[in-house]
C-alpha cells in the first residue's frame, strides 16, 4: 500500500456531509460534464472514487465507470447508491493497483493525488493511468496550486475556509512538499470536531515531467471544469494528458 491515508468507518459515513458543497450543481455538473466528453462512447477509470460523488452522475450519463478506491468504507458508502455490478470497484491504491480492459478516460479529481504521498509514488499514479488508459485516450486530474504565496516569511499555515461552521487551514513543509490540511467542524450540538488530513501538493510544471515519464502527452491545462484560462494567478487546474495512439504520435 502506498503512503496515503487510510480513511475510516466514521469518516466515510460523514463524507458526503462534509462534502456537501462538493456536491451542489454549480460545482459538480461541470466537471461530469467535461469528463463525458472526454469518454465519449469509451469507458472511464476513476482514481480514488471514494463514495462516488462525480462517477455516479457521470455514470448517469452513461458513461461506464469503474473505480479504484483505498478506503473500504468509503466503498460501503458508494455500494448505498450503486451495485457493484453497475460500477465495479477494486479496492487497493491508485499506484499500483489494476483493473480489467482498457479505458477511454482515466481521471482522479478534487486533489485526491495529492493523498499519495512520496514523489515516487505519484509518478506510479500517473503510470498506472497510462496503463489502463487505450490508446488516444486521456488522463485527467483536478488539482489545486498550493496557497504559499499567501505566506510571509516564517508562517507556516495558510487558512482555505473560514464560516461560522467550518474553519480549515493548511501547513506546509516547504522542503518535502508535504502538508496537512486541517479541520475545525462546529456540530449541531455546539461542540466541535478536529479532523485532520495529510497530503504531497505537485507543482503544475512537475505533473507535465510525471506525465511524461509515464509516456503521456500534454494536452490542455484550465483553470476550472468552467475552462477559464490557467494563468499565474489561478488557483487550480484541469490537465489533460494524452496517450499516444503509436509511437510515431510521440
Amino acid at each position: 500500500m502506498t503512503s496515503s491515508d487510510l480513511w475510516d468507518e466514521a469518516t466515510a459515513a460523514r463524507y458526503d456531509d462534509n462534502s456537501a458543497e462538493m456536491f451542489a450543481p454549480d460545482a459538480l455538473d461541470p466537471a461530469v460534464d467535461f469528463l463525458a466528453r472526454l469518454a465519449g462512447s469509451g469507458p472511464a477509470l476513476e482514481f480514488a472514487i471514494g463514495t462516488g460523488r462525480v462517477a455516479v452522475p457521470l455514470a448517469a450519463r452513461g458513461v461506464r465507470v469503474s473505480g479504484i478506491e483505498l478506503s473500504q468504507p468509503m466503498v460501503d458508502q458508494l455500494r448505498r447508491k450503486i451495485s457493484e455490478q453497475e460500477m465495479p470497484v477494486a479496492v487497493g491504491d491508485m499506484a499500483t493497483t489494476t483493473v480489467p480492459g482498457e479505458f477511454s478516460l482515466v481521471y482522479v479529481v478534487w486533489n485526491s493525488i495529492g493523498n499519495v504521498r512520496t514523489q515516487d509514488e505519484q509518478v506510479e499514479c500517473f503510470r498506472n493511468a497510462a496503463r489502463h488508459l487505450a490508446p488516444g485516450g486521456r488522463f485527467v486530474i483536478e488539482l489545486w496550486i498550493p496557497g504559499i504565496r499567501r505566506m510571509p516569511p516564517g508562517q507556516s499555515a495558510v487558512p482555505f475556509s473560514v464560516t461560522d461552521r467550518h474553519v480549515g487551514f493548511d501547513t506546509y513543509d516547504m522542503v518535502t512538499q508535504q502538508g496537512t490540511s486541517h479541520h475545525y467542524r462546529k456540530l449541531d450540538d455546539g461542540s466541535t470536531r478536529y479532523g485532520a488530513s495529510n497530503f504531497r501538493y505537485i507543482w503544475p510544471a512537475e505533473c507535465d515531467l510525471m506525465a511524461r515519464l509515464a509516456g503521456l502527452e500534454f494536452e490542455q491545462r484550465l483553470a476550472d471544469w468552467h475552462g477559464a484560462p490557467f494563468t499565474s494567478d489561478s488557483e487550480s487546474h484541469v490537465s489533460v494528458w494524452r496517450k499516444p495512439v503509436h509511437t510515431a504520435d510521440r
